[in-house]
């Protein structure tokens, strides 16, 4: 592809819609499914009632009406065949090359072989294509969750999920860099460390740090002497700091657990819409104050918060169970 131009627009670039996952696996949801379909609901109901189209994927006609009986009729619901909702890394990375809409895809190996779900190696294909879109395949693995682009050709990504053994063993950082460049045309990487405590991800970046503007990284702030994360946000704003990169900071949820487990629980999951910042909320003392400082970042856009507990609980929230198709 030498000479090619390829671009990946930033999430705040306007939308022609939102795709959303739905869950369905009650194996995946123990305890959790009705209260993590109610709150996906919400989501797309928030998103489809600002004025942006939503498709929202259902598994089967079972889903199709669990899903109808709980979200606005401005939803559109379209059942196709996937495993888990984390379309953030399965379904297509939409990109600019020599002026024309793309789906790239990448390899998918279940996030370093840990869960490996029916559809989910073909979906991101599909929805490109019943968007029109030709696809193309790269030749290693990635995940969507695992960037975040500012749209000047800066990335941001962990070390602990891109140079992970488990998804590109073969490839050095150097190499790397250099598929970011060829496939999506980030021509600068942001590298930051560890992502949270327990991210079943390998610590995807989309709950840890956030572009919010061109070059302005958002990052936690630890919350409380006990913030598991603390020593992770820290080193995060002084590799962007490093870099030149402005950092703008916003209240953890602080720490959340479930029978002793830390959560990886983040308000920098939130998804940008056309019209609309969606913040995960976990029914935490900090809930209003992340809210609030997300409504700082984005004066332009209307910011809510909605519980995503349940959702968490899945292992992910708002951003990674939604893929935006940008106008292109």
């Amino acid at each position: 592809m030498t000479g090619t131009t390829v671009r990946m627009p930033p999430e705040w670039h306007p939308q022609q819609w939102l795709w959303i996952g739905f869950p369905h696996d009650p194996v995946e949801w123990p305890g959790f499914l009705g209260a993590a379909q109610e709150q996906i609901a919400a989501f797309a109901s928030a998103v489809a009632d600002s004025g942006q189209e939503v498709r929202l994927i259902v598994r089967d006609e079972a889903n199709r009406a669990r899903a109808a009986s709980l979200c606005s009729a401005a939803v559109k619901l379209e059942v196709r065949r996937y495993g888990d909702v984390w379309l953030r890394d399965t379904g297509p990375l939409v990109v600019q090359r020599e002026g024309k809409a793309l789906g790239q895809r990448f390899g998918f190996n279940g996030w370093g072989g840990k869960y490996l779900m029916d559809g989910d190696q073909e979906i991101g294909a599909e929805l490109a294509q019943s968007a029109g879109l030709p696809v193309a395949a790269a030749d290693w693995v990635l995940e969507g969750g695992a960037l975040d682009c500012d749209g000047t050709g800066l990335v941001a990504t962990t070390e602990q999920c891109l140079l992970n053994p488990n998804r590109n063993p073969q490839l050095s950082r150097a190499e790397i860099e250099a598929r970011l460049a060829r496939d999506l045309g980030f021509d600068r990487v942001l590298w930051l460390g560890d992502g949270l405590v327990n991210d079943h991800t390998d610590g995807h970046v989309d709950n840890l740090a956030r572009f919010v503007a061109p070059n302005v990284l958002a990052l936690p702030r630890a919350t409380g002497a006990d913030d598991p994360n603390a020593a992770i946000y820290a080193d995060a704003k002084a590799r962007a700091e490093a870099a030149g990169v402005t950092v703008r900071e916003v209240p953890s949820p602080g720490r959340v657990e479930t029978d002793g487990r830390i959560e990886p629980a983040s308000y920098m999951n939130f998804a940008i819409t056309s019209k609309l910042v969606v913040v995960p909320t976990y029914g935490t003392a900090h809930d209003a104050d992340g809210v609030a400082a997300i409504a700082e970042l984005f004066p332009d856009r209307e910011v809510v918060g909605i519980l995503a507990d349940a959702v968490l609980a899945g292992g992910g929230s708002f951003h990674c169970a939604s893929q935006q198709m940008p106008v292109i």
